[in-house]
């Protein structure tokens, strides 16, 4: 990405948004943000992802579209009204961008649509990449339904590509900064019997991603963005014991986890062991490919 560019991204006061404007500010790009109120600068636009409105006259001239907005997958219990929440914020938010970006008379070149490998379901054992079918579940259904919805995008002929994040390691935010304090503390231990496979991705290597997906013009479709190597539960609890200096010896048996989690337990205590062979083949090199690498990148940041 040599040329200056003017980039739209919703989403972008969240932990991968946040880093991705940072990086693409740094870098000379013009970042335009989707804001919830009145738009204040030129560089913010209007939009309300629950009405699907959204100012289209303020995302002409775009380059690129990112949608990674969406409410966070752990924040709450999965109560009825959360899983609407849920998939509310990404799928209409999802429809709302691709039918402002179909209606633009010169449209972006590309439309990155965040997704997750929660689309893959429990694997198990069983390692799958972009050719695996869509899982059961809650989950897997919301993110089929989150990235159909980009549909309007497509047909439009506008390259719309779907990162599949994994767990993203970092300390700012998301499902791992919960985990670290406990760690520190002494009081980390495996989840239930800890041979669940783990997708994770280093922070930063989530940002390279998103924006080698930007520039690369050969991928369209699902990629999955977890590093290449995933590990078991009991990995992660070693190497964060390992780089915490410090004991690991508190397990949280299922029971107790589905006690608390509710619906949510499937999906921590569910195993996904996803391979981002897409992004492999494109040339992407991971900067953190193993958990230990990433886990340390965390607390350096």
């Amino acid at each position: 990405m040599d040329a200056k560019q003017r980039i739209a991204v919703a989403g972008a006061s969240g932990l991968i948004g946040s880093a991705l404007a940072r990086s693409l500010v740094a870098d000379g790009h013009q970042v335009v943000r989707l804001v919830r109120h009145r738009a204040d600068s030129p560089d913010e636009v209007e939009w309300d992802p629950k009405r699907q409105y959204v100012d289209t006259a303020g995302l002409a001239g775009c380059d690129a579209v990112v949608n990674l907005a969406g409410a966070g997958i752990g924040d709450h219990r999965w109560t009825d009204a959360y899983k609407r929440e849920l998939r509310d914020s990404r799928v209409l938010g999802t429809a709302a961008l691709a039918e402002a970006v179909a209606s633009l008379d010169t449209p972006p070149r590309v439309f990155l649509n965040g997704s997750a490998v929660g689309y893959y379901g429990d694997t198990g054992d069983r390692a799958v990449d972009e050719s695996a079918p869509a899982g059961d579940g809650f989950l897997p259904s919301l993110c089929v339904e989150w990235e159909e919805a980009a549909g309007p995008a497509v047909e439009a002929g506008v390259r719309t590509v779907f990162p599949r994040t994994g767990l993203v390691v970092a300390r700012e935010g998301g499902a791992w900064a919960r985990m670290f304090p406990l760690f520190k503390a002494g009081l980390g231990g495996r989840l239930g019997d800890g041979r669940q496979y783990w997708s994770f991705v280093a922070r930063h290597d989530e940002v390279a991603a998103l924006r080698h997906l930007l520039d690369t013009d050969s991928l369209s479709g699902p990629v999955n963005v977890t590093a290449p190597h995933p590990v078991t539960n009991r990995e992660v609890t070693a190497a964060m014991g390992r780089a915490l200096h410090r004991p690991t010896l508190f397990p949280a048996p299922a029971p107790a986890l589905r006690l608390v989690l509710g619906e949510l337990a499937s999906d921590v205590l569910g195993s996904q062991r996803v391979l981002p062979t897409r992004l492999l083949e494109s040339g992407f090199r991971f900067a953190f490919p193993t958990i230990d690498a990433a886990v340390r990148a965390a607390l350096r940041s």
